[in-house]
């Protein structure tokens, strides 16, 4: 009895912290569908909010745009995985939560005002592209099966993802999305050495670290090969990310 007791006792806060780490993503997207229905009612054409590079007033747009949709669609491209990359960016690494969305909304956002299209750039996926990169990327570098499994969940749910970074669709933002996940890359890597907040029992070794170990004169190693091949689907999951009214601008 004693033993299950403290069972109970060990899983109440973990559970307690899945729900306290999604509250500010949970707030985050309801926040986005307010301005959304705001600007549909009354007509406010809120897309002149976003990003348009290289031109003084479209700056603002740095600040602005994520919050800023062009239909229903666009918003709820954006609203999921943000939501879900969020809650797990709170919950494995809350030290790091605000860092990380604030290089990605705003780091990504001037990049995309200095170098992309002349067009209004407007939507969260700069910020979902830098989450998503952010999680797989310290997923791999920790060597940790917790954030490893994550990051293969990230991969299977939003593998397409992949295929924003190009200019493909003109509609979509590539540029948005590329720099976006250039700097989760590189926020992953600045603060590899900062624990997440859920640790594996046991750290995992890499198979090609036999290489090292081994030696000619010795004699062959017991080491089994133990190579996983782990099949990466790819979601159906898009998002655009540009705006205009009237002609390509």
């Amino acid at each position: 009895m004693q033993e299950g007791d403290e069972h109970i006792r060990t899983l109440a806060p973990r559970e307690r912290k899945l729900v306290t780490s999604a509250v500010l993503p949970g707030i985050a997207v309801i926040l986005l569908w307010c301005v959304y229905f705001v600007d549909q009612q009354l007509g406010m054409d809120l897309y002149r909010f976003g990003t348009f590079p290289r031109e003084p007033s479209g700056i603002l747009g740095v600040v602005t745009s994520p919050f800023i949709h062009g239909d229903f669609e666009h918003l709820l491209n954006n609203s999921v995985p943000l939501f879900v990359l969020g809650w797990a960016l709170m919950y494995f690494f809350p030290r790091l939560a605000g860092r990380v969305v604030l290089a990605s909304w705003l780091v990504s956002g001037v990049w995309v005002w200095l170098s992309a299209r002349a067009s209004y750039h407007i939507g969260a996926s700069g910020v979902v592209y830098g989450l998503a990169a952010f999680l797989f990327t310290s997923g791999l570098l920790r060597r940790q099966r917790t954030l490893m499994g994550l990051s293969l969940l990230v991969v299977f749910l939003y593998g397409s993802m992949l295929w924003g970074v190009f200019p493909i669709v003109p509609r979509i933002s590539w540029e948005s999305h590329f720099w976006g996940a250039a700097t989760g890359v590189a926020m992953a890597f600045l603060y590899r050495h900062v624990p997440s907040a859920v640790q594996d029992p046991r750290p995992i070794l890499w198979d090609d670290e036999d290489e090292d170990q081994g030696n000619e004169d010795d004699g062959p190693t017991d080491t089994p090969p133990g190579a996983e091949d782990d099949e990466q689907g790819a979601g159906l999951w898009r998002s655009t990310d540009t705006w205009s009214i009237g002609p390509s601008k």
